[in-house]
Protein backbone atom coordinates (compact mmCIF):
# COMPACT_ATOMS: atom_id res chain seq x y z
CA UNK A 1 0.00 0.00 0.00
CA UNK A 2 1.54 3.32 -1.03
CA UNK A 3 0.87 7.05 -0.93
CA UNK A 4 -1.14 8.83 -3.51
CA UNK A 5 0.28 11.83 -5.41
CA UNK A 6 -0.47 15.38 -4.27
CA UNK A 7 -0.51 18.75 -5.98
CA UNK A 8 1.44 21.48 -4.18
CA UNK A 9 1.83 24.54 -6.37
CA UNK A 10 1.73 27.35 -3.81
CA UNK A 11 4.26 30.14 -3.55
CA UNK A 12 5.96 28.60 -0.55
CA UNK A 13 6.70 25.45 -2.51
CA UNK A 14 9.02 26.98 -5.09
CA UNK A 15 12.59 25.92 -5.74
CA UNK A 16 15.47 27.21 -3.65
CA UNK A 17 16.52 30.78 -4.33
CA UNK A 18 19.90 31.46 -5.86
CA UNK A 19 22.47 32.04 -3.18
CA UNK A 20 25.74 33.91 -2.88
CA UNK A 21 28.46 31.65 -1.59
CA UNK A 22 31.94 32.26 -0.44
CA UNK A 23 34.59 29.65 0.05
CA UNK A 24 37.96 29.53 1.80
CA UNK A 25 39.05 32.79 0.14
CA UNK A 26 38.09 34.58 3.34
CA UNK A 27 40.43 32.31 5.27
CA UNK A 28 43.16 33.15 2.81
CA UNK A 29 42.68 36.88 3.46
CA UNK A 30 42.82 36.34 7.20
CA UNK A 31 45.94 34.22 6.80
CA UNK A 32 47.69 37.10 5.06
CA UNK A 33 46.91 39.57 7.83
CA UNK A 34 49.29 38.17 10.49
CA UNK A 35 52.19 38.70 8.07
CA UNK A 36 51.49 42.44 8.13
CA UNK A 37 51.26 42.47 11.90
CA UNK A 38 54.45 40.41 12.14
CA UNK A 39 56.26 42.90 9.92
CA UNK A 40 55.11 45.86 12.04
CA UNK A 41 56.01 44.08 15.24
CA UNK A 42 59.46 43.15 13.93
CA UNK A 43 60.20 46.81 13.21
CA UNK A 44 59.49 47.64 16.83
CA UNK A 45 61.61 44.76 18.04
CA UNK A 46 64.40 45.68 15.65
CA UNK A 47 64.45 49.16 17.17
CA UNK A 48 64.77 47.50 20.55
CA UNK A 49 67.53 45.23 19.20
CA UNK A 50 65.70 41.86 19.52
CA UNK A 51 67.60 39.32 17.34
CA UNK A 52 65.52 36.37 18.56
CA UNK A 53 62.37 37.96 17.15
CA UNK A 54 64.11 38.65 13.83
CA UNK A 55 65.19 35.00 13.60
CA UNK A 56 61.63 33.80 14.37
CA UNK A 57 60.19 36.14 11.72
CA UNK A 58 62.66 34.87 9.13
CA UNK A 59 61.84 31.27 10.09
CA UNK A 60 58.06 31.86 9.82
CA UNK A 61 58.49 33.61 6.49
CA UNK A 62 60.58 30.73 5.15
CA UNK A 63 58.00 28.15 6.29
CA UNK A 64 55.14 30.07 4.64
CA UNK A 65 57.13 30.36 1.41
CA UNK A 66 57.90 26.63 1.47
CA UNK A 67 54.22 25.80 1.94
CA UNK A 68 53.28 28.07 -0.96
CA UNK A 69 55.99 26.57 -3.17
CA UNK A 70 54.84 23.04 -2.27
CA UNK A 71 51.22 23.88 -3.08
CA UNK A 72 52.22 25.41 -6.41
CA UNK A 73 54.42 22.41 -7.26
CA UNK A 74 51.68 19.86 -6.53
CA UNK A 75 48.90 21.89 -8.15
CA UNK A 76 47.56 20.25 -11.33
CA UNK A 77 47.76 22.21 -14.60
CA UNK A 78 44.67 23.97 -15.91
CA UNK A 79 41.97 23.30 -16.99
CA UNK A 80 40.42 21.63 -13.93
CA UNK A 81 37.54 19.25 -14.69
CA UNK A 82 35.65 16.43 -13.01
CA UNK A 83 33.16 14.20 -14.84
CA UNK A 84 30.39 11.82 -13.81
CA UNK A 85 29.24 9.80 -16.83
CA UNK A 86 25.89 8.27 -15.91
CA UNK A 87 23.48 6.11 -17.82
CA UNK A 88 21.30 9.09 -18.76
CA UNK A 89 23.31 12.28 -18.12
CA UNK A 90 26.93 13.38 -18.13
CA UNK A 91 27.69 15.83 -15.33
CA UNK A 92 30.72 18.08 -15.77
CA UNK A 93 32.24 20.33 -13.09
CA UNK A 94 34.68 23.03 -14.24
CA UNK A 95 36.77 25.32 -12.04
CA UNK A 96 37.38 28.69 -13.71
CA UNK A 97 40.35 30.59 -12.22
CA UNK A 98 39.59 34.24 -11.46
CA UNK A 99 43.01 35.25 -10.10
CA UNK A 100 45.07 34.86 -13.28
CA UNK A 101 48.09 37.16 -13.18
CA UNK A 102 49.28 39.25 -16.12
CA UNK A 103 52.29 36.98 -16.45
CA UNK A 104 50.10 33.85 -16.52
CA UNK A 105 47.80 35.42 -19.09
CA UNK A 106 50.74 36.19 -21.36
CA UNK A 107 52.07 32.63 -21.05
CA UNK A 108 48.65 30.99 -21.41
CA UNK A 109 48.28 28.95 -24.59
CA UNK A 110 45.41 29.74 -26.94
CA UNK A 111 43.72 26.35 -26.51
CA UNK A 112 43.33 26.96 -22.75
CA UNK A 113 41.82 30.40 -23.35
CA UNK A 114 39.49 28.94 -25.97
CA UNK A 115 38.15 26.26 -23.61
CA UNK A 116 37.57 28.79 -20.82
CA UNK A 117 35.81 31.25 -23.13
CA UNK A 118 33.61 28.54 -24.62
CA UNK A 119 32.46 27.10 -21.29
CA UNK A 120 31.92 30.39 -19.44
CA UNK A 121 30.41 32.53 -22.20
CA UNK A 122 27.51 30.13 -22.88
CA UNK A 123 24.68 28.78 -20.76
CA UNK A 124 23.63 26.31 -23.46
CA UNK A 125 25.79 24.11 -25.68
CA UNK A 126 24.03 22.92 -28.78
CA UNK A 127 20.44 21.78 -28.23
CA UNK A 128 20.95 19.66 -25.12
CA UNK A 129 23.95 20.90 -23.10
CA UNK A 130 23.12 23.16 -20.15
CA UNK A 131 25.21 25.15 -17.67
CA UNK A 132 23.23 25.44 -14.44
CA UNK A 133 24.08 29.06 -13.67
CA UNK A 134 21.95 29.12 -10.51
CA UNK A 135 24.19 26.44 -8.97
CA UNK A 136 27.61 28.00 -9.65
CA UNK A 137 29.89 28.77 -6.70
CA UNK A 138 31.34 32.16 -7.68
CA UNK A 139 33.96 32.84 -5.01
CA UNK A 140 35.75 29.62 -4.17
CA UNK A 141 39.36 28.84 -3.29
CA UNK A 142 40.67 25.48 -4.47
CA UNK A 143 44.31 24.39 -4.15
CA UNK A 144 45.33 27.97 -3.48
CA UNK A 145 43.55 29.43 -6.51
CA UNK A 146 40.49 31.67 -6.36
CA UNK A 147 37.77 31.08 -8.92
CA UNK A 148 34.27 29.96 -9.85
CA UNK A 149 32.94 26.40 -9.96
CA UNK A 150 30.59 25.75 -12.89
CA UNK A 151 28.09 22.90 -13.25
CA UNK A 152 27.30 21.57 -16.74
CA UNK A 153 25.17 18.64 -17.92
CA UNK A 154 24.26 16.99 -21.20
CA UNK A 155 22.70 13.67 -22.27
CA UNK A 156 25.09 10.72 -22.29
CA UNK A 157 24.10 10.01 -25.89
CA UNK A 158 25.75 13.32 -26.82
CA UNK A 159 29.14 12.23 -25.46
CA UNK A 160 30.65 11.78 -28.97
CA UNK A 161 29.94 15.46 -29.71
CA UNK A 162 31.66 16.43 -26.46
CA UNK A 163 34.72 14.35 -27.37
CA UNK A 164 34.83 15.97 -30.80
CA UNK A 165 34.70 19.40 -29.18
CA UNK A 166 37.59 18.42 -26.91
CA UNK A 167 39.56 17.27 -29.92
CA UNK A 168 38.83 20.45 -31.90
CA UNK A 169 39.99 22.58 -28.97
CA UNK A 170 43.15 20.46 -28.52
CA UNK A 171 42.30 19.47 -24.97
CA UNK A 172 44.87 16.65 -25.02
CA UNK A 173 47.67 19.21 -25.48
CA UNK A 174 46.79 20.53 -22.02
CA UNK A 175 45.87 17.28 -20.27
CA UNK A 176 46.47 13.65 -21.07
CA UNK A 177 44.35 12.38 -18.17
CA UNK A 178 40.78 13.27 -17.16
CA UNK A 179 39.22 12.33 -13.81
CA UNK A 180 35.90 10.57 -14.37
CA UNK A 181 33.44 8.46 -12.41
CA UNK A 182 30.19 6.67 -13.16
CA UNK A 183 29.58 3.61 -15.31
CA UNK A 184 30.38 5.56 -18.46
CA UNK A 185 33.98 6.02 -17.33
CA UNK A 186 34.38 2.31 -18.04
CA UNK A 187 31.99 1.98 -20.96
CA UNK A 188 33.44 4.90 -22.96
CA UNK A 189 37.10 4.65 -21.93
CA UNK A 190 38.16 3.51 -25.40
CA UNK A 191 36.24 6.38 -27.03
CA UNK A 192 38.08 8.95 -24.93
CA UNK A 193 41.37 7.39 -25.97
CA UNK A 194 40.67 7.04 -29.69
CA UNK A 195 38.51 10.11 -30.32
CA UNK A 196 40.12 12.67 -28.00
CA UNK A 197 43.54 11.17 -27.19
CA UNK A 198 42.68 11.25 -23.47
CA UNK A 199 43.27 8.72 -20.71
CA UNK A 200 40.63 8.40 -17.99
CA UNK A 201 41.46 8.13 -14.31
CA UNK A 202 38.48 5.95 -13.42
CA UNK A 203 37.13 6.58 -9.92
CA UNK A 204 34.60 4.72 -7.81
CA UNK A 205 31.28 6.53 -8.08
CA UNK A 206 30.21 6.00 -4.47
CA UNK A 207 33.56 7.27 -3.14
CA UNK A 208 33.19 10.37 -5.35
CA UNK A 209 29.58 10.86 -4.30
CA UNK A 210 30.40 10.94 -0.59
CA UNK A 211 33.44 13.16 -1.11
CA UNK A 212 31.45 15.59 -3.27
CA UNK A 213 28.53 15.88 -0.83
CA UNK A 214 30.82 16.61 2.12
CA UNK A 215 32.93 19.10 0.15
CA UNK A 216 30.04 21.14 -1.27
CA UNK A 217 28.29 21.29 2.09
CA UNK A 218 31.53 22.52 3.71
CA UNK A 219 32.16 25.39 1.25
CA UNK A 220 28.60 26.77 1.07
CA UNK A 221 28.93 28.98 4.14
CA UNK A 222 27.04 32.16 3.21
CA UNK A 223 23.31 32.35 2.55
CA UNK A 224 20.92 29.39 2.85
CA UNK A 225 22.75 26.10 3.52
CA UNK A 226 23.12 23.47 0.83
CA UNK A 227 20.69 21.18 2.65
CA UNK A 228 16.94 21.79 3.06
CA UNK A 229 13.63 20.06 3.75
CA UNK A 230 9.93 20.65 3.10
CA UNK A 231 7.53 21.57 5.89
CA UNK A 232 3.83 20.84 5.19
CA UNK A 233 4.75 19.45 1.74
CA UNK A 234 1.18 18.61 0.66
CA UNK A 235 -0.44 21.87 1.72
CA UNK A 236 -0.16 24.51 -1.04
CA UNK A 237 -0.81 27.37 1.39
CA UNK A 238 1.51 26.28 4.20
CA UNK A 239 4.25 24.44 2.27
CA UNK A 240 7.69 25.90 3.02
CA UNK A 241 11.25 25.03 2.09
CA UNK A 242 13.45 25.30 5.19
CA UNK A 243 17.21 25.16 5.67
CA UNK A 244 18.78 22.23 7.51
CA UNK A 245 22.22 22.30 9.13
CA UNK A 246 24.33 19.27 8.12
CA UNK A 247 27.21 20.29 10.38
CA UNK A 248 27.08 16.95 12.25
CA UNK A 249 25.65 14.66 9.57
CA UNK A 250 26.49 11.17 10.82
CA UNK A 251 24.99 8.71 10.62
CA UNK A 252 22.91 9.36 7.52
CA UNK A 253 21.23 7.38 4.79
CA UNK A 254 22.23 8.72 1.36
CA UNK A 255 19.80 7.87 -1.43
CA UNK A 256 21.23 8.51 -4.89
CA UNK A 257 18.47 8.55 -7.52
CA UNK A 258 19.84 8.52 -11.05
CA UNK A 259 18.88 6.10 -13.82
CA UNK A 260 18.64 3.55 -11.01
CA UNK A 261 18.90 3.95 -7.24
CA UNK A 262 21.68 3.23 -4.74
CA UNK A 263 21.20 3.56 -0.99
CA UNK A 264 24.25 4.12 1.24
CA UNK A 265 24.58 4.08 5.01
CA UNK A 266 27.21 6.69 5.92
CA UNK A 267 28.76 6.54 9.41
CA UNK A 268 31.74 8.85 8.79
CA UNK A 269 33.57 10.31 5.80
CA UNK A 270 35.59 7.08 5.52
CA UNK A 271 33.07 4.56 6.83
CA UNK A 272 30.08 3.81 4.64
CA UNK A 273 28.47 0.92 2.80
CA UNK A 274 25.96 0.33 0.06
CA UNK A 275 22.91 -1.11 1.77
CA UNK A 276 20.81 -1.86 -1.29
CA UNK A 277 19.28 -0.28 -4.38
CA UNK A 278 16.58 -0.68 -6.99
CA UNK A 279 16.50 -0.73 -10.77
CA UNK A 280 13.36 1.42 -10.69
CA UNK A 281 14.71 4.96 -10.83
CA UNK A 282 14.77 8.07 -12.98
CA UNK A 283 15.55 6.09 -16.11
CA UNK A 284 12.48 3.94 -15.47
CA UNK A 285 10.27 7.01 -15.08
CA UNK A 286 11.46 8.59 -18.33
CA UNK A 287 11.44 5.30 -20.26
CA UNK A 288 7.87 4.46 -19.25
CA UNK A 289 6.69 8.01 -19.92
CA UNK A 290 8.19 7.86 -23.41
CA UNK A 291 6.28 4.62 -24.06
CA UNK A 292 2.99 5.72 -22.48
CA UNK A 293 2.79 9.35 -23.53
CA UNK A 294 5.09 9.83 -26.52
CA UNK A 295 7.22 12.44 -24.70
CA UNK A 296 10.95 12.60 -25.44
CA UNK A 297 12.60 14.54 -22.58
CA UNK A 298 12.67 14.44 -18.79
CA UNK A 299 11.39 18.02 -18.61
CA UNK A 300 8.47 17.19 -20.90
CA UNK A 301 7.57 14.14 -18.81
CA UNK A 302 7.59 16.20 -15.60
CA UNK A 303 5.48 18.93 -17.21
CA UNK A 304 2.87 16.35 -18.19
CA UNK A 305 2.95 14.77 -14.73
CA UNK A 306 2.33 18.15 -13.09
CA UNK A 307 -0.98 18.42 -14.96
CA UNK A 308 -2.19 14.85 -14.40
CA UNK A 309 -4.16 13.02 -11.72
CA UNK A 310 -2.75 9.65 -10.64
CA UNK A 311 -5.94 8.53 -8.82
CA UNK A 312 -7.59 7.93 -12.19
CA UNK A 313 -4.88 5.37 -12.97
CA UNK A 314 -4.10 3.82 -9.57
CA UNK A 315 -6.44 1.66 -7.50
CA UNK A 316 -6.74 3.14 -4.01
CA UNK A 317 -7.60 1.50 -0.66
CA UNK A 318 -11.03 3.12 -0.80
CA UNK A 319 -11.64 1.57 -4.23
CA UNK A 320 -11.36 -1.82 -2.55
CA UNK A 321 -12.74 -1.22 0.98
CA UNK A 322 -15.05 1.71 0.31
CA UNK A 323 -13.02 3.76 2.81
CA UNK A 324 -10.14 3.30 5.26
CA UNK A 325 -8.73 -0.10 6.19
CA UNK A 326 -8.83 0.75 9.88
CA UNK A 327 -7.45 -2.48 11.31
CA UNK A 328 -4.02 -1.82 9.77
CA UNK A 329 -4.21 1.95 9.79
CA UNK A 330 -4.39 2.33 6.02
CA UNK A 331 -6.21 5.50 4.90
CA UNK A 332 -8.58 5.31 1.96
CA UNK A 333 -6.42 7.62 -0.17
CA UNK A 334 -3.37 5.33 -0.03
CA UNK A 335 -2.46 3.48 -3.22
CA UNK A 336 -3.36 -0.20 -3.03
CA UNK A 337 -2.28 -1.05 -6.58
CA UNK A 338 -0.26 1.20 -8.89
CA UNK A 339 -1.93 1.32 -12.33
CA UNK A 340 -4.58 -1.02 -10.90
CA UNK A 341 -7.47 0.84 -12.60
CA UNK A 342 -5.94 0.18 -16.00
CA UNK A 343 -7.26 -3.38 -15.92
CA UNK A 344 -10.64 -1.91 -16.88
CA UNK A 345 -11.04 -0.89 -20.54
CA UNK A 346 -13.54 1.83 -19.67
CA UNK A 347 -11.04 3.48 -17.31
CA UNK A 348 -8.18 3.03 -19.77
CA UNK A 349 -10.19 4.95 -22.33
CA UNK A 350 -10.91 7.79 -19.89
CA UNK A 351 -7.37 8.61 -18.72
CA UNK A 352 -5.12 11.24 -20.30
CA UNK A 353 -1.41 11.09 -21.08
CA UNK A 354 -0.91 13.54 -18.23
CA UNK A 355 -2.65 11.11 -15.84
CA UNK A 356 -0.34 8.30 -16.99
CA UNK A 357 2.76 10.46 -16.52
CA UNK A 358 1.62 11.45 -13.01
CA UNK A 359 0.88 7.84 -12.05
CA UNK A 360 4.30 6.77 -13.33
CA UNK A 361 6.01 9.45 -11.25
CA UNK A 362 4.02 8.49 -8.13
CA UNK A 363 4.75 4.77 -8.65
CA UNK A 364 8.52 5.25 -8.97
CA UNK A 365 8.67 7.74 -6.10
CA UNK A 366 6.54 5.58 -3.78
CA UNK A 367 8.77 2.58 -4.45
CA UNK A 368 11.91 4.56 -3.63
CA UNK A 369 10.34 5.96 -0.48
CA UNK A 370 9.21 2.50 0.69
CA UNK A 371 12.64 0.92 0.22
CA UNK A 372 14.33 3.92 1.85
CA UNK A 373 12.12 3.68 4.92
CA UNK A 374 12.87 -0.03 5.38
CA UNK A 375 16.61 0.63 5.04
CA UNK A 376 16.46 3.45 7.59
CA UNK A 377 14.69 1.16 10.08
CA UNK A 378 17.13 -1.70 9.51
CA UNK A 379 20.17 0.58 9.90
CA UNK A 380 18.60 2.55 12.78
CA UNK A 381 19.21 5.86 10.97
CA UNK A 382 16.78 8.80 11.24
CA UNK A 383 18.47 11.26 8.85
CA UNK A 384 17.82 10.57 5.13
CA UNK A 385 19.40 12.65 2.35
CA UNK A 386 18.14 12.32 -1.24
CA UNK A 387 20.41 13.29 -4.16
CA UNK A 388 20.57 12.61 -7.90
CA UNK A 389 19.34 14.14 -11.13
CA UNK A 390 15.91 12.50 -10.84
CA UNK A 391 15.18 15.30 -8.35
CA UNK A 392 16.30 18.10 -10.68
CA UNK A 393 13.31 20.49 -11.09
CA UNK A 394 11.22 17.63 -9.70
CA UNK A 395 9.50 19.21 -6.70
CA UNK A 396 6.56 16.79 -7.10
CA UNK A 397 8.71 13.81 -6.12
CA UNK A 398 10.56 15.69 -3.39
CA UNK A 399 7.33 16.69 -1.68
CA UNK A 400 5.89 13.21 -2.06
CA UNK A 401 9.05 11.69 -0.53
CA UNK A 402 8.97 14.26 2.28
CA UNK A 403 5.35 13.46 3.13
CA UNK A 404 5.73 9.69 2.74
CA UNK A 405 8.70 9.38 5.09
CA UNK A 406 7.15 11.65 7.70
CA UNK A 407 3.70 9.98 7.55
CA UNK A 408 4.68 6.32 7.56
CA UNK A 409 7.42 6.79 10.16
CA UNK A 410 5.10 8.85 12.39
CA UNK A 411 7.50 11.77 12.28
CA UNK A 412 10.68 9.78 13.01
CA UNK A 413 12.23 10.21 9.53
CA UNK A 414 12.97 13.50 7.81
CA UNK A 415 13.62 13.66 4.05
CA UNK A 416 16.48 16.06 3.29
CA UNK A 417 17.52 17.40 -0.12
CA UNK A 418 20.61 19.13 -1.53
CA UNK A 419 20.72 22.00 -4.01
CA UNK A 420 23.46 20.54 -6.20
CA UNK A 421 21.42 17.32 -6.67
CA UNK A 422 23.24 15.21 -9.24
CA UNK A 423 26.65 16.92 -9.41
CA UNK A 424 28.32 15.46 -6.33
CA UNK A 425 29.99 12.59 -8.17
CA UNK A 426 31.59 15.01 -10.62
CA UNK A 427 32.77 17.23 -7.74
CA UNK A 428 34.35 14.21 -6.06
CA UNK A 429 36.11 13.36 -9.32
CA UNK A 430 37.45 16.92 -9.61
CA UNK A 431 38.90 16.67 -6.10
CA UNK A 432 40.98 13.68 -7.25
CA UNK A 433 42.70 15.74 -9.94
CA UNK A 434 45.87 16.11 -7.86
CA UNK A 435 46.25 12.31 -8.04
CA UNK A 436 45.76 12.09 -11.81
CA UNK A 437 49.48 11.98 -12.52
Amino acid sequence: MELNGYHCDGEGCGEAEDEDTTGPMQIRSVAEAPCSFAAAASMEKAAAGGPAHRERRISNSTSARQRTDSLRKNRPPFPWFGMDIGGTLVKLVYFEPKDITTEEEQEEVESLKSIRRYLTSHTAYGKTGIRDVHLELPDLTLWGRRGCMHFIRFPTQELPAFLQMGRDKHFSSLHTTLCATGGGAYKFEADFRTMANLQLLKLDELDCLIKGVLYIDSVVSVGPPECYYYENPTDPERCQQKAYNLENPYPLLLVNIGSGVSILAVYSKDNYKRVTGTSLGGGTFLGLCCLLTGCSTFEEALEMASKGESTRVDKLVRDIYGGDYERFGLPGWAVASSFGNMMCKEKRDSVSKEDLARATLVTITNNIGSITRMCALNENIERVVFVGNFLRVNTLSMKLLAYALDYWSKGQLKALFLRHEGYFGAVGALLELTNSS
